[in-house]
């Protein structure tokens, strides 16, 4: 029953990453990796910055 546990999480966390609701997160780690001077911008200030990004500079994408 692990296994399947352990596997079950392993494709939650993939389809997460592919779908990209784990790029918060991850701006997260590299700004602390990275060791910026100010604070990281929140939650909502990120998404609406990716979003912003996403709509002046189209790239592939399905919609």
């Amino acid at each position: 029953m692990k296994t399947v546990a352990q596997g079950l999480r392993g494709f939650v966390a993939y389809m997460r990453s592919l779908m990209g609701a784990d790029a918060y997160q991850r701006y997260l780690e590299h700004f602390t990796c990275t060791g910026h001077a100010g604070p990281a911008m929140t939650e909502r200030e990120f998404w609406r910055d990716r979003m912003d990004r996403q709509d002046n500079n189209p790239q592939g994408r399905c919609c």
